[in-house]
């Protein structure tokens, strides 16, 4: 009991009031608060996820609009992909496809 009484004037003597309302405040706005560290990591973790998505983005572009123009200038090519990927073929002209 002895114990108590001392902790409770110590807490008395060297803790303000103020300082626990400031350190509550503290501890809610740092873990428990829409801001929270917690959640600043969480959202840099999706950050970099939707950067290194754009940049996958990015690059299929690129190719695409590579194909593209390619397609456009190219009719070897273009043959070459109309029959290969839709099984297009001329008339009278016999297509077997192994696979």
């Amino acid at each position: 009991m002895a114990e108590r009484s001392s902790f409770i004037a110590w807490c008395k003597r060297y803790i303000s009031v103020s300082a626990l309302v400031i350190a509550g405040a503290l501890v809610y706005v740092l873990f428990f608060n829409d801001n929270s560290i917690l959640n600043h990591y969480q959202y840099e973790g999706e950050i970099d996820r939707l950067k290194a998505e754009i940049k996958v983005n990015r690059d299929s572009l690129e190719y695409y609009r590579a194909m593209n123009s390619r397609l456009d200038t190219d009719r070897e090519a273009m043959e070459q992909i109309v029959r290969e990927q839709y099984h297009m073929q001329r008339p009278n002209e016999d297509v077997y496809i192994v696979e």
